[in-house]
């Protein structure tokens, strides 16, 4: 296997979420107010993606997708406040319409393990969790409101199909169940609780700075959470069962800009990545977790300012430059670019990305991909 990583460059608008189909042959990107599906080849994956259709139903910017376990279905949201289930039949996808009922944004999408339901975050302060009724043909919700209290930025199922954890802009991380009945198999017991009927809250977590949170996810075997927020930590907590308090909660702070996503590759190990445009991982367990390595070397920003600060005319010709360009925007409210020497501004940085990261999902084993605002697809090995 090839250890370079593959980058897709799928024009320059920004990719706020992308999935690839369980065999890894769809590659599905949200880019403003649509989604553009492309064909993959797995074998060889630094073959250009194939464009083979664009999914428009939406008004208004894309904010998620997913594609079910068993690959058959894509699903969508959008600011819109609508909800998608696209199925491929007769050579193109078909929407299916979702009864959300929510009144703002839907702002993030997931399938449940199972494919038998998924849930919505909103927001609305509230999660749909959604499932099938065959009689009427559509997508019915059921929702989950108490406690949360402000919008739901992300969204992760449990591997047992019932326990959904979500993140949220007043700094929370919350665990519920989305336990359905007539859907739902009477789930085990888990070190999160015994007992599951719907909107059970199994967990409820914060950091100090309560933060937004940006990304919330179970380990592989459900036995952990880790998330990232706006303060560019990371949290991972160990549940030591129902009504007992955590075994541990774990707060790694940085000095990188904020995390935006966060998965899993092994029960000891995670990859982050966001506004830093270059992926950092977390090694630990129930003891401890600390920083391992950054999967791109990078050159440290914060050393040219100090090189330009030396020389004094070049001080005095930026300040000069800055001064100008202020008196430029209040007269004519555009700036004019200084002539000559090429700013020091359009270097382009020493990672893949150009851009924040803005979503990571499990590509295989040992390898992520990533999507972000500067229109790439990227697949790392880590």
């Amino acid at each position: 296997m090839s250890k370079v990583p593959a980058i897709y460059q799928l024009g320059h608008l920004p990719i706020k979420d992308h999935v690839f189909s369980p065999d890894r042959t769809i590659l599905a990107v949200t880019k403003e107010n649509q989604v553009e599906i492309y064909k993959i080849n797995p074998q060889n994956l630094s073959a250009k993606p194939q464009l083979i259709a664009h999914l428009r139903d939406h008004d208004k910017t894309v904010t998620s997708v997913d594609i079910s376990p068993d690959g058959t279905r894509i699903l969508t949201c959008s600011q819109d406040r609508n909800a998608l289930v696209w199925e491929y039949q007769d050579g193109e996808f078909k929407p299916t319409l979702v009864l959300l009922r929510i009144n703002r944004a839907a702002t993030v999408c997931r399938w449940s393990p199972d494919g038998s339901k998924f849930a919505v975050g909103s927001s609305d302060r509230i999660i749909a969790v959604c499932y099938y009724e065959a009689e009427n043909d559509w997508w019915i919700s059921k929702h989950l409101k108490k406690p949360i209290k402000s919008t739901i930025t992300t969204l992760d199922w449990h591997p047992n199909g019932v326990l959904l954890a979500c993140g949220s802009t007043d700094g929370h991380v919350r665990v519920f169940s989305g336990y359905i009945k007539g859907i739902d198999a009477k789930p085990e017991p888990t070190l999160w609780g015994t007992k599951l009927p719907f909107q059970t809250l199994c967990g409820d977590f914060t950091n100090e700075t309560m933060a937004w949170i940006h990304g919330v996810k179970f380990s592989p075997s459900g036995d952990a959470l880790a998330w990232v927020s706006h303060d560019s930590s990371l949290g991972v907590v160990y549940p030591a069962g129902e009504g007992e308090p955590p075994q541990a909660v774990w707060n790694v702070k940085t000095d990188y800009l904020p995390f935006k996503s966060v998965v899993w590759t092994g029960e000891n190990s995670v990859v982050v990545g966001g506004f830093n445009c270059n992926l950092v991982v977390f090694q630990g367990d129930v003891s401890g977790w600390s920083e391992a390595y950054k999967i791109e070397e990078q050159k440290d920003l914060t050393e040219e300012p100090a090189k330009v600060a030396d020389d004094e005319d070049d001080a005095e010709i930026s300040s000069h430059q800055a001064l100008n360009m202020f008196k430029q925007m209040d007269l004519k409210g555009r700036v004019n670019k200084p002539s000559g020497g090429s700013s020091k501004a359009s270097k382009a940085l020493s990672t893949i990305h150009q851009n924040t990261i803005a979503s990571i999902k499990n590509f295989a084993p040992g390898k992520v991909s990533t999507s972000g605002i500067d229109g790439k697809v990227v697949i790392f090995n880590v």
